[in-house]
């Protein structure tokens, strides 16, 4: 009971933190003019184009995935696969990183699998998705420091809080506190559980590098990994056609967009609700779109793309046990 009232309440608190942010992106929007270019404005080609990108790289994860199971000594159906990946994509939607361990839990379920052990193969997933939005990063700092520049600049309450943090003195006396109690108390922290657990951490990161390193399918899984992002990338850089106001962009403001917006939908909200919104309206900002117009844009792209996840994942989680009903039996 005490678990479940947990979950409720992270649910609630996650949720309300999204729709907050949310709210203080559209609050001022002028509904209308939405509504208008949305019906009479709009490419929906490309948005359907950036749809189909979508279901490619749901289906470039169930593969990558697969070849993860392998080693364990089971080789799980595509079909069972791409269905419980649908369905983690829209357990996020309920519950921020709840996915991961939903797919697992399913194709455990469905496929006879050792749930743990696929809780491993995840772990070594997000490593290499971590990596890859880190490089990305890079690329972008090192091709466009300007327009990061530029966004602070646009975003004075950012950047002054940022530069507070950092600058504050009790930032900096709580660093050295944090340094200097670690050295007193070193030979306690050793044997605390929280030091075991980031020592854990820390080995499961390796192990999960190590994984990828000697793994006999290493160069397919590599692959996987780089068309994913870059199916991320273009179902972003293909809406900018829907719209004239972003159709311009380049390729390298597109790049900046969805790394920025990245970071927008790994917050602590469902799907990113108006962490991502609020990323990719300021990003478009700095590249000469009009906020009112980046608001609907960010509107459209999301919306579109939750919607795909929950229409997709309600049909998997209804289907699977239909598709298994033999194995049940068994």
């Amino acid at each position: 009971m005490k678990l479940k009232l947990v979950k409720l309440l992270q649910f609630l608190g996650f949720l309300g933190l999204g729709l907050i942010l949310f709210w203080l992106v559209y609050k001022d929007q002028d509904i209308v003019r939405i509504k208008s270019i949305l019906k009479n404005d709009v490419n929906y080609t490309w948005i359907w184009a950036s749809l189909f990108l979508c279901i490619l790289s749901v289906f470039s994860r169930t593969l990558r995935w697969r070849l993860m199971i392998e080693p364990l000594g089971r080789k799980p159906s595509i079909r069972n696969t791409f269905l419980s990946v649908m369905v983690g994509y829209l357990m996020n939607l309920v519950l921020p990183r709840m996915g991961e361990v939903s797919r697992c839990g399913v194709l455990a379920r469905y496929e006879k699998t050792s749930f743990t052990q696929l809780v491993g193969t995840v772990v070594t997933e997000r490593i290499a998705d971590m990596l890859m939005l880190l490089l990305l990063t890079l690329a972008v700092i090192l091709t466009q420091l300007g327009t990061i520049i530029q966004l602070l600049e646009n975003n004075p309450e950012m950047r002054g809080k940022l530069s507070g943090i950092a600058l504050s003195p009790w930032f900096l006396a709580g660093i050295g506190g944090l340094i200097l109690a670690g050295y007193l108390f070193r030979k306690k922290i050793r044997k605390s559980a929280f030091f075991s657990r980031i020592c854990f951490t820390v080995k499961k990161f390796g192990e999960g590098l190590k994984t990828v390193v000697h793994m006999r399918n290493k160069w397919k899984f590599i692959f996987h990994t780089l068309f994913i992002w870059l199916m991320y990338y273009l179902m972003l850089y293909l809406a900018f056609f829907s719209f004239d106001f972003t159709a311009r962009l380049s390729p390298l403001a597109g790049l900046t967009t969805f790394v920025l917006s990245s970071y927008g939908m790994v917050a602590p909200v469902q799907g990113g609700i108006g962490a991502w919104h609020f990323m990719v309206i300021q990003c478009l900002f700095v590249y000469g779109v009009a906020k009112p117009d980046g608001v609907i844009f960010a509107f459209l792209s999301h919306s579109s793309m939750t919607g795909l996840y929950i229409v997709a994942g309600l049909i998997s989680l209804l289907i699977l046990p239909f598709l298994n009903r033999r194995n049940d039996a068994q």
